[in-house]
């Protein structure tokens, strides 16, 4: 299978270093299509895959097709690719906010996916959602779900509006996460910790606790009963956080980031 990435950017070179290193395509399948001059040396560097420099050079070529670029430079991207796209080629996209009617139409390509993975891809550890137009086969499917999970854990929806659900529970999750720890590191810091010390603190009871919940068959209520006992220090924070409605306040701002994500890929 020979695959092209559409975009050398941080998600395309994620791609790119999965697929090597999980010896799922040789670097002789693998190219780089990159507009940019001044990110040719650091791509070839890396030896993940030959760079293309101009679409008609290697986009013809190609079983697979990822477009790893922003959102607001489809539209040219399109106009540029259309005239060499095959019909039997699947496009892979993962940028934000881009329908897959516009995919289709914009390059008249009929077999889509679109997917929303998120930043621990960059470590194998994503998360990605995605889903397909009808004429993408099942055998594409699953080669291509093959190629989403060297990057972490991938899961198909049969509905696109769970695209804009997924970015808003796991494309923005991380940064929720981030947000949580760094106030809790900044409570830590004023108990008297030093910031390094906060930090591990921190980071290595978030790092227990996500691996606790995905090894052991516990709800989080299960979870958080074997943590917080009656009249303890558990206890009070918690009551803590349900006085000032921390639980309903986190729903909230995930339900902002799918609006906000329904806005932008044209939706109501």
């Amino acid at each position: 299978m020979k695959i092209l990435i559409v975009g050398g950017g941080n998600m395309g070179k994620t791609y790119a270093r999965a697929f090597h290193r999980s010896h799922i395509t040789s670097k002789e399948d693998l190219k780089i299509l990159e507009k940019s001059p001044e990110k040719w040396d650091d791509l070839a560097n890396e030896e993940i895959g030959s760079i293309c420099k101009h679409p008609e050079d290697c986009l013809a070529q190609a079983d697979l097709v990822i477009l790893a670029v922003k959102p607001q430079d489809s539209g040219d991207l399109f106009e540029t690719m259309r005239p060499m796209v095959d019909s039997q080629q699947v496009f892979l996209s993962i940028m934000a906010g881009v329908k897959m009617e516009s995919i289709t139409k914009g390059l008249g390509a009929p077999k889509v996916i679109r997917a929303m993975p998120n930043l621990p891809a960059q470590i194998g550890m994503g998360m990605t959602a995605f889903t397909s137009t009808d004429e993408v086969t099942r055998i594409e499917l699953v080669m291509v779900q093959n190629l989403l999970s060297t990057t972490g854990k991938s899961i198909y929806v049969e509905d696109e509006k769970f695209i804009d659900a997924a970015t808003a529970i796991s494309g923005s999750g991380p940064a929720y996460v981030f947000f949580f720890m760094k106030a809790l590191i900044e409570a830590g810091r004023k108990m008297g910790f030093s910031e390094s010390e906060a930090e591990l603190l921190v980071s290595q009871t978030f790092k227990g606790a996500s691996d606790l919940f995905r090894k052991e068959d516990y709800s989080c209520e299960e979870w958080i009963s074997r943590v917080a006992s009656k009249g303890g220090t558990t206890e009070a924070a918690l009551l803590s956080f349900t006085q000032t409605s921390l639980y309903e306040d986190i729903m909230s701002g995930a339900e902002a980031a799918l609006q906000r994500a329904v806005e932008l890929g044209g939706g109501k």
